[in-house]
């Protein structure tokens, strides 16, 4: 398989392609960057969040359905190792889906989209949690 292969996941498709994917992560990190709401995980980036948008942009266009971007830029997603030097409790995935969900918003996908993708990002977003409560 090369890398602009797509599984049976409909969301990428859905969202808009690859400049909706890219768009909806720019926001997203727009929002991390600028608003006091998400000062507890952006502390958890590095200054420079180009590399952390890339990496983003990779991991929604495969997770949605698109191109398997992350697996050919990095590898397996492993998701709650490459998250585990990181505190993230409830708070953390609190601001996370927060700011996700206003992205969404923003970036005005259909609400019936909004709402799959937020339960979704919920699942993951509360996997991610190696804190107690």
């Amino acid at each position: 398989m090369n890398a602009v292969t797509v599984n049976a996941n409909p969301h990428y498709g859905r969202l808009g392609g690859d400049q909706a994917v890219r768009g909806l992560v720019d926001r997203f990190y727009d929002l991390m960057d600028a608003d006091p709401d998400y000062y507890g995980i952006r502390k958890l980036h590095p200054p420079d969040l180009a590399e952390t948008r890339d990496k983003l942009y990779w991991f929604l266009s495969e997770w949605t359905g698109g191109p398997k971007l992350f697996a050919e830029h990095v590898g397996q997603p492993f998701l709650r190792r490459r998250h585990a030097p990181f505190a993230i409790g409830v708070s953390e995935r609190d601001q996370w889906m927060g700011c996700m969900v206003r992205a969404m918003a923003d970036v005005e996908l259909p609400a019936d989209l909004r709402a799959e993708l937020e339960a979704a990002f919920f699942k993951t977003a509360d996997f991610m949690r190696n804190q107690p409560e």
